[in-house]
């Protein structure tokens, strides 16, 4: 990947805000350019419009586009992934469900 982060002449510091979000690994040991696929889609399932927003501080809106394109991760609720895909990127094109919405099982009583 290239590195085509907003502030790529500047050492990106991860703000602490995003930790609960980003729970599975140590957010001081992140690196945005080579994590930026975890960090993306973490922020972009879990985050609130905040989170969302310094998400786009790092990151240009055409990289989050792409990384969200190229690299599907299947952590996504539908409602969620209908709202990124066709409010917050504005994706027009079908995609296939399957790459990004993550599946319940029922419960059985």
């Amino acid at each position: 990947m290239k590195n085509n982060t907003k502030l790529k002449n500047k050492e990106i510091i991860l703000p602490e805000k995003l930790k609960a979000i980003l729970w599975s690994k140590n957010i001081k040991a992140l690196n945005p350019e080579t994590d930026k696929v975890y960090i993306i889609h973490q922020v972009l399932s879990y985050g609130d419009i905040e989170e969302i927003k310094l998400l786009l501080k790092i990151y240009s809106l055409k990289e989050i586009k792409n990384i969200f394109l190229d690299f599907p991760k299947k952590i996504y609720t539908k409602p969620v992934f209908l709202y990124v895909k066709n409010y917050l990127l504005r994706i027009n094109k079908e995609l296939e469900e399957k790459y990004y919405v993550k599946s319940f099982s029922k419960c059985v009583k």
